[in-house]
């Protein structure tokens, strides 16, 4: 699956799990950027992408996302 494949499948993970079809996504934002990202949503957010791809993140993956470029990497990487 490409970046941009990933990326747009993650747009509506997070327009679902936020309940604002209003988010728009790149690479670079981050949870400042979205209004409702939260720790709480994050970790639901975290959920809905393990199961929306069908993998699953260990600890120090969840940690170290600090944008959605991160979030793309890893699932891209996850994905082979």
């Amino acid at each position: 699956m490409s970046p941009d494949a990933i990326l747009a499948k993650l747009t509506d993970v997070f327009r679902d799990v936020l309940d604002e079809d209003g988010v728009v996504l790149s690479r670079g934002t981050t949870a400042k950027d979205v209004a409702g990202w939260d720790s709480l949503s994050h970790v639901r957010l975290v959920v809905a992408v393990e199961q929306e791809f069908g993998i699953r993140f260990d600890t120090a993956e969840i940690s170290g996302l600090a944008n959605v470029g991160e979030f793309v990497n890893v699932i891209a990487r996850k994905l082979g």
